[in-house]
């Protein structure tokens, strides 16, 4: 029976594609990038807002075609009532991209972005917190454009699991899933002679250290004091002044003697 088969399939006619059957309209996109179709609209993509679009009604699917190709596609709806005002409306958000980049505000609270990837959720209800976050965000969406959906989500995802959602970030985890390298920071093992020894401490009056006042002794009455510092580790000018502020004589003379010398304060005639 089999050999008969293999003799008789090489005479086979071959069968035609299948029936692309579907109705088609002449629809004008609104404002607001929607089609209306049998009290229900069907959101298009940006650029074609006021534009007329052919729509192909198929019997499970709602498929809008201009210009000679093939634009969005939307599982069709049906109607379960008379009423003029009870249809449905189908979002998808990558429709409005163009839009948010222009007005990153219409993110919070826009109908198309309401059913976001929960992927996309937390790190947005995270950064619009932020100043600046609903520009963030819109730049990470943006991505889909030129990047594959699910590697951004991938990304995001990642993000979310090192604690740091931001933009720097997800864009650094999708060129390295893109590019094929690791997602993981590589364990960098310190040399012997850099190890840690002394553990550093949190204290600033070490900072003291680094200047150096000495009061030696005030002699003599009924003179114009001139005030002579130590130079220790900063430059003249700081030195002097702050001799100024630490001693309390603001309107002393000061001198600055090299270190080593003693510092003293000393009277000259007025």
């Amino acid at each position: 029976m089999a050999d008969v088969w293999r003799e008789e399939a090489q005479h086979l006619v071959q069968l035609p594609r299948p029936f692309d059957g579907f109705v088609e309209y002449t629809k004008r996109v609104s404002p607001t990038c929607l089609i209306h179709l049998e009290r229900n609209r069907y959101s298009v993509p940006a650029s074609f807002a006021n534009r007329p679009v052919s729509v192909r009604v198929y019997p499970e699917r709602v498929v809008v075609a201009a210009e000679g190709q093939i634009v969005c596609e939307h599982a069709r709806l049906f109607a379960r009532s008379h009423n003029r005002n009870s249809g449905a409306t189908v979002y998808d958000w990558r429709h409005y991209l163009a839009v948010i980049q222009r007005k990153p505000g219409a993110l919070r609270n826009g109908a198309p972005f309401v059913e976001l990837p929960p992927a996309f959720r937390a790190p947005q209800q995270r950064m619009l917190k932020t100043p600046g976050g609903d520009r963030e965000m819109v730049d990470v969406l943006a991505l889909v454009v030129q990047h594959d959906e699910q590697a951004v989500l991938a990304a995001v995802e990642l993000a979310l699991e090192a604690g740091a959602p931001t933009k720097t970030h997800i864009l650094n985890l999708l060129h390295r899933l893109v590019d094929g390298k690791p997602t993981d920071a590589p364990t960098i093992k310190a040399p012997q002679a850099l190890t840690l020894t002394t553990e550093p401490q949190s204290n600033v009056e070490r900072y003291d250290a680094l200047r150096r006042l000495a009061l030696v002794q005030i002699a003599g009455a009924g003179k114009r004091p001139v005030l002579y510092c130590r130079d220790f580790k900063l430059g003249a000018r700081h030195s002097t002044l702050q001799a100024q502020v630490d001693l309390g004589h603001r309107d002393v003379p000061v001198r600055i003697v090299p270190c080593g010398c003693d510092a003293s304060i000393r009277y000259r005639r007025s």
